[in-house]
């Protein structure tokens, strides 16, 4: 077992945990954020630099500081470690500039991004980022490309987190995309059009942290801040069939996976789940998904509290409230 210490806080955790994880279970405003780490995928992290920290005591033995910032989601604690995120100024300006720097090729799109409202990067950018771009050279520009049946990718939108790369290799049989090219030329591409058909190719779409990847039975139906999120399940041969209805009135929209607190897939869904079954008879409801207070999605307040929870058997989690103590 390693102590850390994060923004003054202690915590012991295993050895061989990373700083980012450490600080997710202390939890709250001290979570670096990360772009391109994500739990499920082993690999992961290390791409965007998003979560930069300052590791002002490397440990108890070695007690000098890492001469630069290091990516929490890479880094390993080591006992007696003191580590300043949200603390450190150094840090903060370092953060600004690295999203200043993913937003260099992004468009300016999301009054019609399908994933407005509940893109990693517009929060990054709105907590961290900069009014104004010193950029001034040409952006890049790419045509969309189906790559699939069900998906479509805009590569402009793309800021090369490698998830989708990482969650083809690692839950299908057969990876058919990847990164072509380097550096400034990078790109995700098949070379092929419409050859992205296997049953979990749907994964892809619930990693990306931005809009780069979209659901083609979903592109411009509705914002996401109008659907009611429903928990929902079946009996699925393939896949464990928990799953998320994004629903308006009786129709649903969309079906995606379960995700936690960070935006990460808790388990992955087949296709057939995600795209065939988009009636509410096809499902058995269990409740409404419970969604953080901070995202524009819970302005519909559709979450009613019961306060008598006894009286009420069977309730989602998400519904049950504690009385306020006096």
């Amino acid at each position: 077992m390693a102590k850390v210490t994060i923004d003054g806080i202690e915590i012991e955790v295993e050895d061989g945990t990373t700083i980012l994880q450490a600080a997710r279970k202390i939890g709250g405003k001290i979570v670096p954020p990360a772009m391109c780490y994500y739990g499920p995928l082993k690999g992961s992290g290390g791409k965007c630099r998003v979560c930069l920290v300052k590791v002002t005591q490397g440990s108890a033995k070695d007690t000098r500081p890492m001469p630069k910032l290091v990516a929490s989601c890479i880094t390993h604690v080591q006992d007696g470690m003191v580590v300043e995120n949200t603390t450190n100024e150094e840090v903060l300006n370092a953060r600004k500039s690295i999203v200043e720097m993913l937003l260099i090729n992004h468009p300016l799109d999301c009054p019609i991004c399908d994933q407005a409202g509940e893109c990693s990067l517009q929060d990054l950018s709105y907590e961290h980022g900069v009014s104004a771009q010193r950029f001034e050279e040409e952006r890049r520009t790419f045509n969309k490309v189906d790559l699939g049946p069900y998906i479509q990718l805009h590569m402009t939108r793309c800021i090369l987190c490698y998830r989708c790369v990482y969650t083809a290799d690692q839950i299908t049989e057969k990876r058919v995309h990847g990164v072509l090219g380097r550096g400034d030329a990078a790109e995700i591409g098949t070379y092929i059009e419409n050859v992205v058909d296997n049953d979990f190719s749907g994964n892809v779409i619930d990693v990306c942290p931005v809009g780069a990847l979209t659901d083609k039975t979903w592109r411009f139906k509705n914002r996401v801040w109008f659907t009611k999120p429903l928990d929902a399940h079946r009996d699925c041969p393939t896949c464990s069939g928990k799953v998320t209805l994004w629903t308006r009135g009786e129709e649903v929209l969309r079906v995606t996976a379960r995700k936690d607190q960070y935006n990460e897939v808790e388990e992955f869904i087949c296709n057939t789940c995600r795209f065939d079954k988009k009636e509410t008879s096809d499902w058995t409801i269990e409740g409404p998904r419970h969604i953080d207070s901070s995202s524009v999605i819970s302005a519909n307040h559709y979450e009613l509290p019961v306060l008598n929870v006894p009286i009420v058997p069977n309730l989602p989690v998400s519904t049950k409230k504690n009385l306020p103590q006096e």
